[in-house]
């Protein structure tokens, strides 16, 4: 699923996937066989094909899974496109999976099945694609890492700064606005767009909210601020998941 997300991000269509798994030589051949029906189920309902792979033993459970997707040449959605003036969107809310996290880590249930969206979240395959034909989006990520980081990835590739206002920001009802800022693994994506564009409220049945607007260019790096509920405009440190950080 978050191979998919990433090529929903770039607007593309999924092809084909790859697993490497490593199993200890004691795990039961019933833990295979449910690991590979959701796997497979997947799949399936995503039409992308098990094209390879590899098996082996291994002291932990390793699973590798490669996703590979297309789009016609030249017509992909990078980090890279934002420019001034372009307006900041989001799909879906914000803040959930932090939410069920928190519940997880405080030894509270928290079922499949009533907290679906958490442990079988959907990629925005259909959003990513009719984007892409419309030739609407100038850039585009998925908020894998959270709010806060995956935009300032987009500002920096981008050459930009930008201000996201916490007022509109789309929260989940079980979420803060802390969560939604920084909290991660929503797989929602985040898009911009030219300010003349009027998008509608919903793409392929979901919801769609403009957050912020992409500022001038910026020779500093990514240059995040956010508008607070008071009016006060202040810096939106990247506080949520950053590979390879010490903290």
């Amino acid at each position: 699923m978050r191979g998919l997300s990433d090529i929903a991000a770039m607007g593309g269509e999924p092809v084909a996937c790859f697993l490497s798994l490593g199993v200890p030589e004691a795990l039961s051949q019933k833990w295979v066989n449910e690991f590979l029906r959701g796997f497979l189920q997947l799949a399936r309902r995503f039409k992308v094909p098990l094209s390879g792979g590899d098996t082996s033993s291994s002291q932990k459970i390793t699973a590798d899974i490669v996703l590979v997707g297309n789009v016609p040449s030249g017509t992909a959605l990078m980090r890279s496109g934002a420019r001034p003036g372009d307006q900041i969107y989001v799909t879906g809310d914000l803040g959930y999976s932090a939410a069920v996290l928190q519940r997880l880590y405080a030894k509270q249930k928290a079922s499949s099945r009533a907290f679906g969206r958490y442990f079988y979240p959907v990629p925005r395959i259909e959003v990513g694609h009719w984007l892409r034909q419309k030739k609407w989006a100038t850039a585009m990520i998925d908020l894998s890492d959270g709010l806060s980081v995956d935009l300032a990835h987009v500002c920096h590739e981008s050459g930009t700064s930008a201000v996201v206002d916490a007022k509109m920001i789309p929260v989940a009802k079980e979420a803060t606005l802390d969560m939604a800022l920084h909290g991660g693994e929503d797989y929602e994506l985040l898009f911009t767009a030219r300010p003349g564009i009027r998008l509608p409220k919903t793409i392929a049945g979901v919801q769609v909210t403009q957050i912020g607007k992409i500022e001038g260019k910026s020779s500093r790096g990514s240059q995040v601020q956010i508008r607070g509920r008071n009016g006060k405009v202040t810096t939106l440190k990247p506080e949520g998941w950053q590979h390879f950080s010490k903290n």
